[in-house]
C-alpha cells in the first residue's frame, strides 16, 4: 500500500524512547512522525469502512421491504434516532478528511492544517453525541441480528454506533505521540493548536452529552447561551432575608450539585444515575434552582478558600457557597 510503514516499529519507537529519556537524532524522530501518520490513516480508512458497513449493512436495510416484518413496532420510522448524523460524518470522513490526510504521507508538516482547516466541519461529532444516549433505548430485535448476520459482524451494532466517539478521542492521543517526536522543531506550534482544537470539540462534545441529560426544567437550553462549563460542586445556601449572615453555613451538611454555566444563566441541578436494561448506568440532571448571570454578584474565594466561592443574588437576599469537587471543564 503506498505510503505504508509497519506499525510495530511505532509502537516500540517514539513514545518509548520519550519514556526512557534515550537520546535519538532527526533522522529517527522522522521515521517515527511516519509511523504515527501512518497509523492515523490506516485507522482512518477502517474507520471509513467501518462506518460504511452500518450505513449499507443496517440504516438501508431497514427500507427494505422484504425485512420489514423483522422490525418491532418501537423501531418504525425511529432510523434517525438510532443512527443520527451518521451519513454525515461518513460523507465528511469519506469523501474529504481520508484524503486530506493520506496527502500527509508524503508531507508530514500538512498534518496539524488538517485539523486546523477543518474545526468547523468536526462539530458534527457534537450532534452525533447530543444523539447517542436516544438509541441506547431501543432493544436487540431480530432485524439487527439478521444484519450482524449477514455482515459477519462480531461485535453487535451498539459497539460500532461507539465508533465515531472513540474515533474523535484517537486523534488527540495521536497528536499527542506527534509532539512527543516534534518538539522544538518546525511545526510544533501548529500541532500544539491542532491538539487544542480536538480537545475543545472533546469538551464540547462532552458538555453537549451532560445537558442533554438535564431533566425538569421548563425553559429551552439553547437558549441560555454558551455553555461555558459544566461540573459537580459541594453547594452551602441561605435564603434568608434580611441582614443575615452566612459565616456559619459552612458548618452544615453541603449538598452535591452539577452546576451548569451559561452566559445568560446559571443551572444548579442534582445528579441522578439509573440502570438501563442491559446498558450501564445513565447519568441525568434533575433541574433544581436556576440564576441570571445579569443579577448575581460573585466572591472569587471564601475565607481564603481557593477552592469555594460565593455567588450571591438580589442584594445577598440569597447566597451560595459553592466548593469545588472534581475538574472542572473550562
Amino acid at each position: 500500500m503506498r505510503g505504508s510503514v509497519p506499525l510495530p516499529y511505532y509502537r516500540t519507537g517514539c513514545a518509548r524512547y520519550a519514556v526512557s529519556g534515550k537520546a535519538y537524532s532527526r533522522k529517527s524522530d522522522n521515521v517515527f512522525v511516519s509511523h504515527i501518520i501512518n497509523e492515523l490513516i490506516e485507522t482512518e480508512r477502517v474507520y471509513v469502512e467501518e462506518l460504511q458497513s452500518i450505513i449499507e449493512g443496517y440504516a438501508s436495510e431497514m427500507d427494505n421491504p422484504s425485512l420489514l416484518h423483522l422490525i418491532p413496532s418501537v423501531l418504525q420510522n425511529k432510523k434517525d434516532i438510532l443512527f443520527g448524523n451518521l451519513p454525515e460524518i461518513y460523507e465528511f470522513h469519506n469523501r474529504i478528511f481520508l484524503k486530506e490526510l493520506e496527502n500527509c504521507i508524503e508531507n508530514p508538516e500538512l498534518l496539524a492544517r488538517c485539523f486546523l482547516k477543518r474545526k468547523e466541519d468536526l462539530q458534527i461529532y457534537e450532534k452525533y453525541c447530543q444523539n447517542k444516549p436516544r438509541n441506547n433505548i431501543f432493544p436487540l430485535c431480530c432485524l439487527l441480528q439478521e444484519c450482524q448476520r449477514k455482515l459477519d459482524h462480531k461485535l453487535s451494532l451498539d459497539a460500532y454506533l461507539l465508533k465515531p466517539v472513540q474515533r474523535i478521542t484517537k486523534y488527540q492521543l495521536l497528536l499527542k505521540e506527534m509532539l512527543k517526536c516534534s518538539k522544538n522543531s518546525e511545526g510544533t506550534a501548529e500541532l500544539e493548536e491542532a491538539l487544542a482544537t480536538v480537545l475543545d470539540i472533546i469538551k464540547s462534545v462532552n458538555d453537549s452529552m451532560h445537558q442533554i441529560a438535564i431533566t425538569g426544567y421548563e425553559g429551552d437550553v439553547s437558549e441560555l447561551g454558551k455553555l461555558l462549563m459544566q461540573g459537580s460542586f459541594n453547594v452551602w445556601t441561605d435564603h434568608k432575608k434580611g441582614h443575615n449572615k452566612v459565616k456559619d453555613l459552612a458548618r452544615f451538611k453541603p449538598m452535591q450539585r452539577h452546576l451548569f454555566l451559561y452566559t445568560k444563566m446559571l443551572l444548579f441541578c442534582k445528579k441522578r444515575e439509573e440502570n438501563t436494561d442491559g446498558h450501564e448506568k445513565t447519568a441525568s440532571y434533575s433541574f433544581k434552582n436556576s440564576l441570571k448571570m445579569s443579577t448575581v454578584g460573585i466572591t472569587e474565594n471564601v475565607k481564603g478558600d481557593n477552592k469555594k466561592f460565593e455567588i450571591w443574588y438580589n442584594g445577598r437576599e440569597e447566597v451560595y457557597i459553592i466548593q469545588v469537587t472534581t475538574i472542572l471543564y473550562f
